[in-house]
Parts: structure tokens; sequence; C-alpha cells
């Protein structure tokens, strides 16, 4: 299988994928890195000699103008997936639609509940005793895609966002490499 992975942040989804297919317990081909900003995401791909790329919205005068831009920048690439492992931007559903139940997403929370960025926040104000993760296909909406695998977490009664994340985020990593493990090789 060949993927392109898309970041934004510290790339640790991006590293658990990374040491999984070193490890050959994912036969997967990272074909390229890609950003929407310089981030130690890219950082970590350079490192280990994955091409990478950066795509900044702040380059082009419209939000559809950067989505064709990395559209195209994706598609070069022939993937069979598009990961995106703490990809922080919303991309529009011609995107989506070009590349149709091949997006996979992770998402801090038991979707379809506490949808959006701030999944965690939310699960907390919201008191609820038992969150987790979703890693789900990305359709048109925010967080709405089928969901491909889910794990909880327990909320602890002294969590914070930032300790509840960190937990969560040690499954998450562990659930994203086992889902695209299990993902068939699409015929496009």
């Amino acid at each position: 299988m060949r993927i392109v992975v898309m970041v934004s942040g510290s790339g640790t989804n991006l590293q658990s994928i990374m040491d999984a297919v070193a490890e050959g317990t994912l036969n997967t081909e990272i074909l390229a890195v890609g950003a929407d900003k310089p981030c130690t995401g890219i950082e970590r791909a350079e490192k280990a000699g994955i091409e990478t790329f950066i795509v900044p919205p702040a380059d082009f005068e419209s939000r559809p103008e950067w989505n064709r831009a990395l559209e195209e920048k994706i598609a070069s690439y022939s993937p069979d997936y598009v990961i995106f492992a703490g990809f922080m931007r919303i991309v529009d559903a011609q995107l989506v639609d070009r590349f149709a139940n091949r997006i996979i997403n992770t998402h801090p929370a038991l979707l379809p509940s506490f949808p959006g960025a701030h999944g965690v926040r939310d699960a907390l104000a919201h008191g609820v005793k038992i969150t987790g993760l979703t890693v789900h296909f990305v359709d048109s909406g925010v967080d709405t895609g089928p969901i491909l695998a889910q794990a909880a977490v327990p909320v602890l009664d002294d969590d914070t966002e930032e300790t509840l994340h960190e937990r969560i985020k040690v499954e998450e990593r562990q659930l994203l490499v086992q889902t695209i493990a299990n993902l068939p090789v699409p015929t496009v």
C-alpha cells in the first residue's frame, strides 16, 4: 500500500507509522509527508529520508486556490490512501471527492460525540466517564465520515485536558497503525 501522510504539528502519529514500516509490521510505503506549515512532523520525515512538501494557505489568495494546490500535490504521488495524522486543516468537498473513501483521519473522541477541534475539552466539560478516539474516513463534513475503528479511554477524576489528551494519543498511535494495516488496497 502506498500512502501520503499529512501533518501540522509534532508528528507523533507519523512517527508511529514510520516505526511500524521500519519494523516490518506495516507493509506500507510512505510516498511523501506533507504539511500546511513548517513543523516537527516534516523534520521527522526529512530525518527518515522521506520526501516532504509544504503547501501553506497564506501563499494563496483564497481557500479554494489552496485546496486545489494541495489536491494536485497529493495527487501527484498517486497514493492509495491519504492519512491525516494530526493535520489540523479542513479541506473542501472537491478534494475529499477526489480521494473519496481514501482519506483517513483520527479524532480524540468517540465520534459522533464531541466532533470538531476541541473533542477532549468538550468531553471533559460534558462530564463523561469514558471517552476515547476514532479513526474514520474523511467526508465533506467535520468528523462525520464513516468510522473505521474506535478505542475507549477512561476519564480519571483528576484529569486535565492535557493529561487526558496524552493518554488518548498513546492509544491513537497504536489504533492508527492497526487501522492502516487492515485497509484494503483500493482499486482506483
